[in-house]
């Protein structure tokens, strides 16, 4: 008897994980190892329970399903389907470097080819090294496929007003339940409602630092990094606003700013 296929789940919605555990679940080969609502969940489950395939949704609070892949130590990497809501462009990005991807919605035959496709890769044996290699260049060619008009300005209502915030003024966002609330440089502070995530996305990343589940910074304006027990640290902006990042953004946000 062949054993279960191990997939693990990662997606910060929750109506879509379970959706897809349901799906996963119809399949008698398969077993789900862990799932994660995040991409530091998803990271600590990969590496705890060294699943046979991971299903990684592409847009994840504080760390998204590439970083997910950056993150996780070779000796541990799965196979990785990306869960993706993109365009075809993009898709046809993962498509061309033989990692597979998800479109959302995901409908059982599409779900079905995946995880064939996984078999197919570990009834070859250990191709780890190649998948490794597949999974940055399809990274690689879904970040030049994916570049994205930025926002330069974001519409703010203030009474019976809409003040046209310019991003460049912009030193911090904290989301605060369903309100964002946006720190300029000097120390206005404008709340909207809208999704942090969905933001981020509509960023340049050249600019902008995920600092922790709630909050983004201007990496430009980032002055001083302070160590705090634990591996977390604290960020002093130009405005003098220290704001918190956590453990493993602590980890790639040093990567960044040591980069000459």
């Amino acid at each position: 008897m062949n054993p279960k296929l191990r997939v693990m789940i990662a997606d910060d919605e929750r109506p879509a994980r379970s959706f897809l555990a349901a799906l996963l679940r119809s399949f008698d080969y398969v077993e789900i190892v862990g799932e994660a609502e995040d991409g530091t969940q998803a990271v600590e489950v990969i590496e705890r329970e060294r699943p046979d395939l991971a299903l990684l949704d592409m847009q994840m609070p504080e760390v998204d399903g590439l970083g997910v892949v950056r993150l996780v130590r070779k000796s541990r990497m799965p196979l990785v389907a990306f869960v993706t809501a993109y365009d075809e462009y993009a898709v046809k990005a993962f498509e061309m470097n033989a990692v597979d991807y998800l479109l959302k919605p995901i409908d059982r035959p599409r779900l079905a080819d995946t995880l064939q496709r996984a078999q197919d890769r570990l009834e070859q044996g250990d191709l780890r090294r190649e998948d490794i290699a597949h999974i940055q260049n399809a990274a690689t060619a879904y970040e030049a496929s994916s570049r994205k008009v930025y926002l330069e300005r974001i519409p703010v209502r203030q009474q019976d007003e809409v003040i046209l915030l310019q991003v460049r003024d912009i030193a911090s966002v904290e989301a605060d339940g369903e309100v964002l609330n946006i720190t300029t440089l000097r120390k206005e502070i404008h709340s909207i409602t809208y999704r942090l995530k969905d933001l981020e996305a509509r960023l340049d990343p050249s600019q902008f630092v995920r600092l922790s589940r709630g909050a983004l910074a201007r990496l430009e304006l980032i002055t001083r990094v302070t160590t705090m027990p634990g591996g977390t640290c604290v960020v002093t902006l130009k405005n003098d606003q220290r704001l918190p990042v956590s453990r493993i953004q602590s980890r790639l946000l040093r990567e960044q700013l040591l980069r000459l």
